[in-house]
């Protein structure tokens, strides 16, 4: 049960540093190698939320989530997250539990949930 409280005060804390401190970081970028493929000097950010958005959940520094939250808000990533049509299920959790979401919100669950799967998966 301990390892159970560990990881409540763990995801606490990082609840408590997303939404309480981002605002505090209003200098902060997404790192360019996240979005290596693309010319970021016609980067339309807007129109690319949802990818901007999961490559930060995937390989996103503190600093990294700190400009999404100040890019889109923390609707717009939630938003962003609902639209993404694949997670594995490490990020998919971490989605949920950091941003306040049922797993059945998120279009890559529903999306998995429709997929059967074969008898030696």
């Amino acid at each position: 049960m301990m390892g159970f409280e560990i990881n409540l005060l763990f995801l606490h804390k990082i609840k408590t540093m997303l939404f309480e401190d981002y605002k505090f970081h209003s200098d902060a970028k997404v790192r360019p190698s996240l979005l290596w493929e693309f010319d970021l000097n016609r980067f339309n950010w807007q129109s690319m939320r949802d990818i901007v958005v999961q490559r930060v959940l995937e390989r996103g520094r503190m600093d990294d989530f700190y400009a999404i939250l100040n890019l889109y808000g923390e609707e717009g990533v939630k938003a962003a997250l609902r639209a993404i049509p694949y997670m594995d299920d490490k990020n998919m959790n971490f989605a949920c539990v950091t941003f306040d979401l049922g797993k059945e919100e998120l279009k890559c669950y529903t999306k998995k949930q429709s997929m059967p799967l074969h008898w030696n998966s």
